[in-house]
């Protein structure tokens, strides 16, 4: 919920608030920074003034798919030892490629970080060779750099292929790259924590200030770029109205394989961002009032009934200001509970399934539940996502069980190599 004074609530009058003077573009920025606000540039920053940089590693198909959707861009494509030396066709009157070398590969981050210092423009785009960009993908993020505190913006990756298997269907719909429709700010601890570096537009020199790309990891580089911006003041945004398609892997054993690469990408992030990284981060009460009406018994019931009263009455004291308190504070400790029960049935069939693996060894009641829990949180989640052209909720829950399989193993598997478990570590919270 967010307070303004009468004087600034006059300036958004109809729901619109156009800047044109420190006080107007004070309000706009407590709007945007609180997440109750979008903004829509008038300003557009020039194409000439950005330079794309495309790491590269053994995949010269994908970047002549690549080079043939760019327009009259600037293009600096760092090959990071691969096997045989890359070579680009000309391109008369459609922009410059340069082409750059490392002899023995370094990572994505070094191959990123190496077209960002030979780069000269005010802008860099970095583009994965497996992406081709969609028509106006650059115009639409450009304009977000007329705020002089946006460093990076993130276009939506959408499938390149979305219908050629079942595997193929399943990623179009629910992609750990896609981060789906809403327009958002970018915040460690916000609705849209980070944007993943297959497609990302920045500004160069807030890149230079952080450092670049961190060069030591060789996953979750982007998630760390992301939160060290974020740390050090910058505005990062999402904007899902520019779309990048993806080739996404749609063979089981590569497609797994990823999964489980991303998981192990949890633990380096928790050493460098402690108190980030959790897989499960709820109330106390939604906890508590859970766990009671887990046990299926009279009193277990009846006391998450008064976890959720007591709850009640908290949350309603924050809204004594507004006509009819009580409906709305019951409507957002609804949304609340569900939420929370949400994100831990989803915790314990993805993050944590070796402990409920366990669990239900040894428990009959415990494997009921679990066996409900997973039903109805792949069954929620293909609600939730289910697109035209998607999968039946069958294969759909399938699919999602094995895709939290994999990234729940590299989520330990990363945990026990970085001899650390704080990325494994639930918060919960007071509220």
């Amino acid at each position: 919920m967010l307070r303004l004074a009468p004087e600034a609530a006059e300036l958004i009058g109809d729901g619109y608030l156009e800047v044109t003077d420190p006080k107007s573009a004070m309000v706009a920025r407590r709007l945007l920074d609180s997440g109750v606000a979008n903004p829509r540039p008038q300003l557009l920053p020039s194409i000439e003034d950005v330079t794309i940089v495309v790491p590269l590693y053994n995949n010269a198909d994908g970047l002549l798919r690549l080079l043939g959707s760019l327009r009259a861009h600037n293009v600096i494509v760092v090959d990071d030892g691969s096997d045989e030396p890359v070579r680009v066709p000309s391109r008369p009157g459609r922009g410059q490629i340069t082409v750059l070398r490392h002899e023995t590969p370094l990572g994505p981050a070094a191959a990123r970080n190496a077209g960002l210092h030979a780069a000269t423009t005010e802008f860099v785009a970095f583009l994965d060779s497996d992406v081709v960009p969609r028509t106006g993908w650059l115009e639409v993020m450009l304009g977000h750099f007329s705020d002089p505190q946006v460093a990076l913006v993130a276009p939506r990756i959408i499938a390149l292929d979305s219908e050629s298997n079942a595997l193929a269907r399943y990623e179009h719909t629910r992609s750990s790259l896609d981060l789906g429709r809403r327009e958002a700010a970018v915040h460690a601890r916000g609705t849209v924590s980070y944007v993943p570096s297959a497609a990302l537009l920045a500004r160069r020199s807030a890149l230079l200030d952080v450092g670049g790309f961190d060069e030591s990891m060789q996953v979750a580089e982007d998630v760390d770029l992301c939160w060290r911006m974020d740390g050090a003041g910058w505005r990062l945004r999402y904007e899902p109205a520019a779309h990048v398609a993806h080739d996404h892997r749609v063979a089981f054993r590569a497609w797994f394989g990823r999964k489980l690469f991303y998981g192990t990408g949890a633990a380096p992030l928790g050493k460098r961002h402690q108190g980030l990284v959790t897989p499960l981060s709820v109330p106390t009460w939604t906890v508590l009032a859970t766990l009671l009406f887990a046990t299926l018994s009279r009193w277990g019931v009846l006391g998450g009934l008064v976890t959720l009263a007591t709850a009640l009455v908290r949350l309603r004291r924050a809204f004594t200001e507004l006509d009819n308190p009580t409906r709305v504070a019951a409507v957002y400790l609804a949304r609340g509970f569900f939420a929370g029960l949400w994100r831990l049935a989803s915790a314990t069939c993805r993050d944590y399934w070796p402990v409920t693996l366990l669990a239900v060894m040894l428990s009959r009641r415990i494997r009921h539940i679990a066996l409900a829990m997973a039903l109805a949180d792949g069954v929620a989640d293909w609600f939730t996502h289910r697109d035209s052209g998607g999968l039946d909720p069958v294969r759909y829950v399938a699919f999602k069980r094995l895709d939290d399989l994999a990234y729940g193993s590299g989520l330990w598997i990363g945990a026990w190599r970085a001899r650390s478990f704080a990325a494994l570590k639930p918060q919960v919270r007071q509220g």
